[in-house]
């Protein structure tokens, strides 16, 4: 069996199917396991990672390692349309872990303006802002008014 059809299972298939459809997302690899899990299809958490790695090699998906305390998230990525391209930044939440893709003009500003003014290539993909998500602010507003 040579390396280009040797990795072309079912649970692989179904695996790209899954991530194809939250394209645009990040997911870990427990909120994989859980949705084939909850489909009556369950995966094993090791072949979970072994088949991201593989699709991370092969260019198909992005992997993102926020930071040492949480998990890695993975993201698929349409060829003509990955996260690089246009310039994506992440915001993540630091109350309940949500990590937010986010694309804004106005930090595509500071990008050039750092590579322009400072000679500094800054890498979005792995820029990350850490703060306080919309709801966890309402839920914060909510417990101070009570």
């Amino acid at each position: 069996m040579n390396g280009s059809t040797q990795y072309r299972t079912k649970q692989r298939e179904e695996l790209l199917a899954y991530l194809r459809s939250r394209q645009g997302h990040h997911v870990t690899v427990n909120e994989i396991s859980e949705f084939f899990q909850g489909n009556g299809t369950p995966i094993g958490v090791t072949t979970i990672y072994r088949h991201l790695e593989r699709m991370v090699e092969d260019g198909s998906v992005n992997k993102y390692i926020l930071d040492k305390n949480s998990g890695a998230c993975f993201e698929y990525v349409d060829k003509q349309h990955s996260c690089v391209q246009p310039v994506c930044f992440h915001c993540k939440c630091e109350v309940c872990g949500k990590l937010i893709h986010l694309k804004c003009d106005e930090l595509e500003h500071i990008q050039g303006h750092l590579m322009k003014q400072h000679g500094f290539a800054l890498d979005p993909a792995r820029t990350v802002f850490y703060g306080m998500c919309e709801a966890c602010r309402r839920n914060a507003v909510a417990r101070d008014v009570q």
